[in-house]
């Protein structure tokens, strides 16, 4: 698989439920570097098996929509936004975060990540607008 293959299988997985996301999509050396509106945070794997398992204890389903998904050799640049369903609310999905994203693919795994993000709001229809322009 391409390095842009094996970002878009990430985003499509199912991130709510599947407790082997880690395993399958991160490589034992990973490290996600994550700047957002509460600070910057330097994640390893071990660390993102704990975020994830947060999600799945929080959230019945989430998906992401891209405006941009490019290649360049082992790189993949994303923008996206992420919706969720959460446990409180399962009928209501909500748009909430922003990102961009680079990513890293080593040995067919997420190797290295620099993520930004914030929150998305609903409200700010030059944001959301902005989100909604496919770029793929």
């Amino acid at each position: 698989m391409t390095a842009k293959e094996i970002v878009k299988a990430f985003y499509n997985s199912d991130f709510a439920n599947d407790a082997q996301i880690v395993s399958q999509f991160f490589h034992k050396d990973c490290e996600l570097h994550w700047t957002s509106s509460r600070g910057f945070v330097l994640m390893d794997y071990k660390d993102l098996k704990e975020f994830f398992k947060g999600t799945r204890e929080s959230y019945n389903s989430i998906r992401f929509e891209f405006t941009h998904l490019i290649e360049a050799g082992n790189y993949v640049t994303t923008r996206h936004t992420l919706f969720g369903h959460t446990i409180e609310n399962p009928d209501t999905e909500a748009a909430l975060a922003h990102f961009s994203a680079i990513w890293e693919v080593k040995e067919d795994k997420l190797y290295r990540g620099y993520e930004i993000s914030h929150q998305a709001d609903e409200n700010d229809y030059a944001s959301i607008a902005s989100y909604k322009e496919i770029k793929i």
